[in-house]
C-alpha cells in the first residue's frame, strides 16, 4: 500500500476549513485535469517521464475527470484545493507513478494556468450570450425601427427618435462589451505552466510545448510575473461590470417605461411576476432584478482590486481570493444575460402612448431654431428667439403647428441618427459587426475544444 501523500497531522489540523480553497476552485477542475495532461504530455516529451508511465498518468487523469463529471469524485476538504484532490486521487488510481505528476511544476503555475483555462471558457460562453440578446436587439429594433417616440436628456422629452434607434443605442454598448471581453481573452492567452514556484526549474521542462497542446499563443516570458500576474482576472471581471452596468440602464429604462407614467412597454407577463396584495399590479421584475444585481459584479471588481493592491512579488496566499468574486461575477452575468434576452425578445411596445408622447410639440423647438438658422439667423439669437415663443405659450399650445414627428425624423438625415434611411444604414452595420464577432469566437471554440479532446484522446 503506497504512502499517503498529506501526512496525518496536517489532516486534523484546526485552521484547515480557513485554508481551504475546494469550496471555490472545484469548478476549475476541468481545466486542471487538462493542464495535468498536457503536463505529462512534455514531461514524456523532454525525457522525465516514459512512454508507459505517461499512459498510466493520462490514464488515471481521465478516470478522474470521469468520476467528477459524474458527480461520484471523493472530494476531501482536509486536503485544502482541487490540485491537492486530484493529486491524491491520482496517486490511489496508479500507486506510485502518481508521485511524478507533480514535476517540474508548482501549483502557483498551476493554478494560475486552470485560471486562464477557466477565463477563455467563460467569456466563450459570456459572449456567446450577449451575441444572442445582441441578436435579439436587432430583430426588435427591425420591428420598431421607424416607431416614433420621444427621445430623453435628464429624464425630460428632448427630441424625437424612434423605438428602433433606442434599441440601437444598446446594442452597441454590448457590442464594445464583446470587444473587451474578446480582447481580454486574447491578452490572457499565454501559458505560465512552466514557471514553477517563481523561478521555473533545474529540469528541462519546455514551456512551449505546453502552450501548444493547450491552445496558447505562447508561454510566459517571465517566470515571477507568470505566477503573479492576475490581470487578466481583474479585466474580466471590469468587462463583466461594465456588461452588468449596461444591462442596469436598459433595465431602468424599462422599468420607467413600464410605467403607468409613461406607459411605453405594456405590461405583459414577460416583465415579471403580480403583486401578491394588488391584483391590477404587474411588476417589471426581471429589470429591476438585472438592474439590482449589478451592484455585486461591480463589488466583485471592487474585492479583486483590494486583494491584488500592495501584493509583493511573485506569489502570495491572499491570492487564493481572486477566484472567489470572478466566479460570482460569472454567474451573476450570465443568468441576467440569459433572462434578459426573453424579457427583450418579449417587449411589446405600446404604439398609443408612444405615438401621444411623440406629438408633444416641445420636441420641436430645436427643429424651430435651425429653421431660423437655415434663414439666416445666428444660432444664439435662433435658441433665444424659440424659447420666448415657448415659455410665452401654455405647454399644450406651445410650439409650430402641424409638426408630423415622422417628417422630423427624416430630415435627421446625419449618418447614425435617427431618420429611415440612417436607421436602415445602422442596422446593416450592426448586423455586419454581430457577424464579425460571431467569427472572432470561432478561435475561443477551437480552444474549448482542444480542452475537451485531451480528456478523451486514448494515452498517447
Amino acid at each position: 500500500m503506497s504512502e499517503p501523500l498529506v501526512p496525518p497531522s496536517y489532516v486534523l489540523a484546526p485552521e484547515v476549513a480557513f485554508l481551504s480553497s475546494l469550496a471555490v476552485d472545484r469548478p476549475l477542475a476541468r481545466y486542471d485535469l487538462a493542464g495535468s495532461v498536457a503536463h505529462v504530455r512534455m514531461l514524456r516529451h523532454v525525457g522525465l517521464l516514459s512512454s508507459e508511465e505517461a499512459k498510466t498518468l493520462e490514464g488515471g487523469l481521465r478516470v478522474i475527470a470521469g468520476e467528477i463529471a459524474a458527480g461520484g469524485f471523493p472530494w476531501r476538504i482536509e486536503l485544502e484545493d482541487v490540485h491537492t484532490n486530484v493529486e491524491v486521487r491520482l496517486h490511489e488510481l496508479v500507486g506510485p507513478a502518481g508521485g511524478k505528476l507533480h514535476t517540474g511544476r508548482s501549483r502557483n503555475d498551476q493554478i494560475a494556468l486552470d485560471e486562464r483555462l477557466y477565463l477563455r471558457a467563460e467569456v466563450r460562453e459570456i459572449a456567446t450570450l450577449v451575441l444572442c440578446l445582441e441578436e435579439t436587439i436587432l430583430a426588435r429594433a427591425r420591428d420598431v425601427a421607424n416607431t416614433p417616440m420621444p427621445g430623453y436628456t435628464h429624464l425630460q422629452r428632448a427630441q424625437p427618435v424612434t423605438a428602433g434607434h433606442w434599441l440601437l443605442a444598446h446594442f452597441w454598448k454590448f457590442d464594445r462589451d464583446l470587444d473587451r471581453l474578446l480582447a481580454t481573452a486574447e491578452r490572457a492567452n499565454v501559458s505560465p505552466l512552466g514557471a514553477g514556484a517563481l523561478a521555473t526549474s533545474t529540469l528541462p521542462v519546455d514551456p512551449a510545448f505546453v502552450a501548444e497542446l493547450l491552445g496558447f499563443d505562447r508561454a510566459f516570458e517571465n517566470s515571477l510575473d507568470a505566477v503573479s500576474d492576475r490581470d487578466y482576472f481583474a479585466e474580466l471581471l471590469f468587462d463583466l461590470a461594465l456588461l452588468a452596468v449596461h444591462l442596469s440602464g436598459l433595465a431602468e429604462e424599462i422599468v420607467i417605461f413600464a410605467s403607468r407614467e409613461f406607459g411605453f412597454v405594456e405590461r405583459t407577463p414577460a416583465l415579471g411576476s403580480g403583486s401578491s396584495l394588488m391584483p391590477q399590479k404587474r411588476n417589471p421584475d426581471v429589470a429591476e432584478l438585472a438592474r439590482g444585481k449589478a451592484g455585486g459584479v461591480v463589488g466583485d471588481l471592487v474585492a479583486l482590486l483590494v486583494t491584488l493592491k500592495a501584493l509583493p512579488l511573485a506569489y502570495d496566499r491572499d491570492l487564493q481570493e481572486d477566484k472567489a468574486p470572478v466566479l460570482d461575477a460569472v454567474r451573476t452575468v450570465s443568468a441576467t444575460l440569459a433572462a434578459f434576452g426573453r424579457l427583450v425578445a418579449q417587449l411589446k411596445f405600446a404604439e398609443e402612448p408612444l405615438a401621444a408622447a411623440s406629438a408633444d410639440p416641445e420636441l420641436f423647438a430645436t427643429d424651430r431654431a435651425e429653421e431660423l438658422v437655415a434663414q439666416g439667423a445666428a444660432f444664439r439669437t435662433a435658441h433665444e428667439a424659440v424659447g420666448a415663443e415657448y415659455r410665452g405659450r401654455a405647454v399644450h399650445d406651445a410650439g409650430p403647428r402641424g409638426i408630423d414627428p415622422r417628417s422630423s425624423l427624416e430630415r435627421r438625415s446625419v449618418p447614425g441618427g435617427p431618420s429611415p434611411p440612417a436607421i436602415a444604414a445602422q442596422l446593416v452595420v450592426a448586423e455586419s459587426r454581430r457577424s464579425a464577432r460571431q467569427l472572432s469566437l470561432s478561435s475561443l471554440d477551437r480552444q474549448a475544444e482542444r480542452i475537451e479532446e485531451l480528456l478523451s484522446e486514448e494515452p498517447r
